[in-house]
This record gives C-alpha cells, sequence and structure tokens, in this order.
C-alpha cells in the first residue's frame, strides 16, 4: 500500500486538520502522523517523510527564515511524489507557492476549515463538518459564514462544549505527541472528545491550572511602553502572554517559556495591531523566527536579545 505522511501543527486546528486528512486517507494508503511547527518542519519532513510518499502539511507557517530552503524541499519531494500544503497563516513578502505542490492557502478561516471544504470536494462526509468547527473554535476563527451555517446543522451549545474539552485537553498535553496521535485517530473516526476519558480529564486538569495562571500572571507581569510580559510561566504561553496584555491594558502581552539558550515566545495583542507583519520584520532584523497571525503570534528569541527584541517589538509594532 502506499505511504501517505501527515505532518500537521499540535494545536486544536492542526489536530483537527490532521484528523480530517487521515479520515479521508483510510483505507487508501498507509498513513502515519507527526506534528511539527514552523521552525521544526524542514528537519521533520526529511526525517518522517520517506521520497516516493504522499505529503500532506496542514497548519504550519511559512517561516520567514527558512522559506526559501522549505521552498526547494516541497518541489523535491513534489518530484518524487506528491504534497499538499494546506494553511491559513500570512505568507512572507514576495512568497510564491513551490512548483509542483498542491498549496492551499487562504487567511479567511482556520486550517480545519481550509482541510475540510478541500477534502469535501473530494468525497469526504458532510458528518465530518463538526471535526472542522472544533478546530475553528479552537484557534478563534469561529466568525466565517461557513462556521456560523454549519452551526446550524449541528447542536451549537454540543458543539462548543466538545471543542472546549479537545483544545484544553491538547493545552493540557504540550509535547505529548503520542496522546496527541491518539485524539488524531479517536476524531478520525468521528468520535466525539467527550467520549476519550483521558482527554476529558486533561482538559479539566488544564482549566484548574490556567486560574492559577491567571492570578500568577496579573502579579509577575513586568511592562516596558506598549508591552506586557512575563517568563517561565507556570502554564501555558499562549494564555500567559493573553493575560498579561489584560491585566496591563497596554497592546502586546508576551509570554516567554526558558528552553536551553532559547525563549519560546508566545504574544498576544489588541484587534489593531499586526503581529506577524511586526514579528516578520524584527525577525530580518535580528536574525530571529517570528511570525503567525496578526493578534496571535510567536517567535523563538535567544536569552541574550531578550531585552533587545521587547525593545524592537515597541519600536516596531504596526497598529492601526
Amino acid at each position: 500500500m502506499a505511504k501517505c505522511i501527515i505532518l500537521a501543527h499540535g494545536d486544536g486546528d492542526g489536530v483537527c486538520s490532521a484528523a480530517l486528512l487521515l479520515s479521508y486517507l483510510l483505507g487508501k494508503c498507509d498513513s502515519s502522523v507527526y506534528f511539527t511547527h514552523p521552525v521544526g518542519i524542514l528537519g521533520d519532513l526529511k526525517e518522517f517523510a520517506p521520497r516516493g510518499s504522499s505529503v500532506f502539511i496542514a497548519d504550519i507557517a511559512i517561516d520567514e527564515i527558512h522559506a526559501e530552503q522549505l521552498i526547494h524541499l516541497l518541489e523535491e519531494y513534489g518530484r518524487d511524489g506528491s504534497v499538499t500544503y494546506i494553511d491559513h497563516h500570512p505568507l512572507p513578502e514576495g512568497f510564491k507557492p513551490p512548483n509542483g505542490v498542491e498549496f492551499i492557502h487562504d487567511t479567511c478561516c482556520s486550517a480545519s476549515e481550509l482541510t475540510y471544504r478541500y477534502l469535501r470536494e473530494k468525497g469526504l462526509s458532510s458528518d465530518y463538518a463538526r471535526i472542522a468547527l472544533y478546530g475553528a473554535i479552537s484557534d478563534y476563527l469561529d466568525e466565517t459564514q461557513w462556521v456560523r451555517d454549519e452551526l446550524w446543522r449541528w447542536d451549537k451549545r454540543m458543539v462548543f462544549l466538545e471543542a472546549g474539552i479537545l483544545s484544553q485537553g491538547l493545552e493540557g498535553s504540550r509535547r505529548d505527541h503520542v496522546f496527541k496521535r491518539a485524539v488524531v485517530e479517536h476524531l478520525a473516526r468521528n468520535n466525539l472528545p467527550s467520549q476519550m476519558q483521558e482527554l476529558v480529564s486533561r482538559s479539566i486538569k488544564q482549566a484548574e491550572m490556567d486560574e492559577k495562571l491567571r492570578l500568577w500572571v496579573r502579579y509577575n507581569l513586568r511592562i516596558n511602553g506598549q508591552v506586557a510580559y512575563v517568563l517561565n510561566p507556570p502554564g501555558s504561553v499562549g494564555r500567559a502572554a493573553n493575560y498579561a496584555r489584560i491585566y496591563s491594558g497596554v497592546r502586546v502581552g508576551v509570554a516567554g517559556e526558558e528552553r536551553g539558550e532559547l525563549y519560546i515566545m508566545s504574544l498576544r495583542s489588541r484587534r489593531e495591531c499586526d503581529l506577524n507583519q511586526t514579528l516578520r520584520k524584527i525577525s530580518r532584523s535580528l536574525n530571529i523566527h517570528g511570525g503567525g497571525h496578526p493578534f496571535a503570534a510567536g517567535a523563538r528569541v535567544p536569552k541574550s536579545l531578550l531585552s533587545v527584541f521587547i525593545n524592537e517589538l515597541n519600536k516596531e509594532l504596526i497598529c492601526h
């Protein structure tokens, strides 16, 4: 049987995108699921995807620094096999889709919605729409026309409950890829998140941790101009960044988790600011990795550049 490789982000949107792809590929090829991120995609593609296989990549932003290398590698895989790339993150300036690759991109909506709509045209059952809804809600992209229309087909209260269990349970799993792979397989059979007891348990535990995190951020944040930040929060860096923004009242919240010589950062902003454009500009000047969505993004910053990064963020912040 042919070999299919799915590479996806490990958050709710990425997991749901992977589940949709896996459900469609069941019985068509021998499928394996791996989780990656914009900086790791180059190495993970080489490590996990044999040449000549069918590769599906979902919810992985194109990193500013590695964009050219990634394009060349995708084109190589496209010549030997096939590559389908589904994403919704803003693209680097001047980016041109790689030749020989089915490149599905739109910032309109979640990667889950794009993946579902793509597979629905290929015959995927409409019953799988609720999985795409979970992903859209997890990524705060639940206001599109497609989502509004689909919510009329399902019990809205149930969909939001299931999406909450999924997103909270995944947040409490962080780099536990074995468990996340089990979640993908569970969803690919169109099972409810609430039918997976371990996922429910992790989601409840995460809710308790988030409440403690909220109070910790409130009393430990630091403010520099229009940026509030915390370091090594006892929980989700994404949630911590959002709490930092809320409690400080400034435009941008940042949370950094120390990992070796780097801070792995999550950033959240008010809706009038564009973190993606700001970080892509800073990444070119400081030679760091950064980007994402306008209001939610990430960066990898050497610890020695922390103060420089915060100052540059204040200086270059693009707001309307």
